[in-house]
């Protein structure tokens, strides 16, 4: 992949982005904590996205010619389900998985325990593994009481959407995952649900 244009790798023909993703900073922290943007959404982009993860779309592809991963990835200051702030730039100079979801997104909940056991088996091995969650800071600290990870979680709002685009999935499906080596650069990604065994074989990889 050498920029974020239509890729062969993500199927084609989801609707236009929606036009909330085009919001200022301020404004996407509004939609993030307010219930009535959040309810349109839902209405709209949402329900396409969840197609997206559940429809048979899934396909995965390293990037043709890596690349550094966008400059707003690393400028990204996500906040936490259970307070704080989580600096992306922090987790630069090491291996790094990142996976996209959301509550309502039935792929993303099913994977989850997948990539807990990755970080559990590779984080000693000196990967790191975030989860952005494309959804309201409720359900996800309800989700996290339930379902217990290890790694961290950052309410990604619409940033993240504007980086799941940076990253080459010009559709905004999820669940999403890609890998950035320690040199910032973008080497696999995936739009749709993933295993531990898949994951394995990436880091095999590097």
């Amino acid at each position: 992949m050498t920029d974020p244009s239509p890729d062969p790798s993500i199927p084609a023909g989801a609707p236009p982005q929606v036009g909330a993703a085009a919001a200022g900073p301020r404004s996407r922290r509004a939609w993030l904590v307010g219930a009535g943007g959040v309810a349109a959404l839902a209405g709209t982009g949402l329900s396409w996205l969840l197609r997206q993860g559940t429809g048979g779309g899934a396909d995965s592809a390293p990037a043709a010619a890596a690349v550094n991963a966008p400059a707003s990835l690393w400028a990204l200051k996500a906040l936490r389900p259970q307070g704080g702030e989580l600096d992306l730039a922090s987790l630069r100079g090491k291996p790094l998985l990142i996976n996209f979801w959301a509550t309502w997104c039935a792929p993303c909940v099913r994977e989850m325990p997948q990539i807990d056991r990755f970080h559990r088996e590779y984080g000693p091995r000196g990967w790191q593994v975030l989860g952005l969650a494309i959804d309201r800071p409720e359900p996800v600290a309800k989700f996290l009481a339930r379902v217990k990870v290890g790694f961290p979680i950052g309410l990604a709002g619409l940033d993240g959407m504007d980086l799941l685009h940076g990253l080459g999935n010009v559709q905004g499906g999820l669940p999403f995952t890609v890998v950035i080596n320690g040199a910032g650069l973008l080497v696999q990604r995936k739009l749709g649900e993933t295993s531990f065994e898949e994951l394995a074989g990436w880091a095999s990889k590097l």
